[in-house]
């Protein structure tokens, strides 16, 4: 059924009135579409990463090589979400940006530069979303390619993200570290936590 706001009505998530592309800490979790397991499995209290999650590691990773105010911080690729605290630090400025994009070849302009404007987290949250989508996607085709659909039922890959993401807004050091610690104890709590779907 296509979109009618008339009867859907879609409630944002993000805090009214605030400008996410200031400079500060936010806690982000992106969840897979029906929390389905994709990026790998737990196993003795770690994260084991298979061929989707190691791209969702390493994309976000190379966040800090395309936007000029992101840096990463604690950070976990979970079965079938992620959490990561990023820091949004003041931009360096556009000139620095187009100085450093003319001496790039056109095959690395799509998304590798460090883009010349602040970026919101929506901004970065979305490419970061679209580079894991993609390159999954291409893992899905490649594992499929040469197998005969006339006797091999080949599934579709479907939607790899749930629609939107969470954040929160890192305000105090105490804050900080209770996110931490809970990032980097996620794989040991993984069955008490509210995203396990095994």
């Amino acid at each position: 059924m296509p979109f009618n706001p008339k009867i859907h009505h879609r409630r944002s998530i993000r805090l009214k009135g605030y400008d996410y592309s200031q400079a500060g800490l936010y806690f982000i979790t992106i969840c897979v579409q029906d929390r389905k397991c994709l990026f790998g499995k737990i196993e003795t209290n770690e994260m084991m990463l298979n061929d989707f999650g190691i791209v969702a590691n390493e994309q976000w990773e190379k966040l800090a090589e395309r936007f000029t105010n992101f840096e990463l911080d604690v950070y976990q690729i979970m079965p079938n979400h992620m959490h990561g605290i990023i820091l949004l630090t003041e931009n360096v400025g556009a000139g620095l940006a187009s100085a450093q994009n003319e001496n790039i070849t056109d095959d690395k302009r799509a998304g590798v530069n460090p883009a010349p404007t602040n970026k919101t987290i929506g901004d970065i949250v979305g490419a970061y979303k679209s580079l894991v989508a993609n390159a999954c996607l291409e893992i899905h085709k490649r594992y499929w390619t040469g197998m005969n659909p006339a006797t091999t039922k080949i599934p579709m890959m479907g939607k790899l993200w749930q629609r939107n993401y969470y954040e929160n807004i890192i305000r105090d050091e105490q804050s900080y570290q209770h996110i931490s610690e809970y990032i980097i104890n996620n794989p040991k709590n993984w069955k008490g936590d509210k995203f396990h779907n095994d």
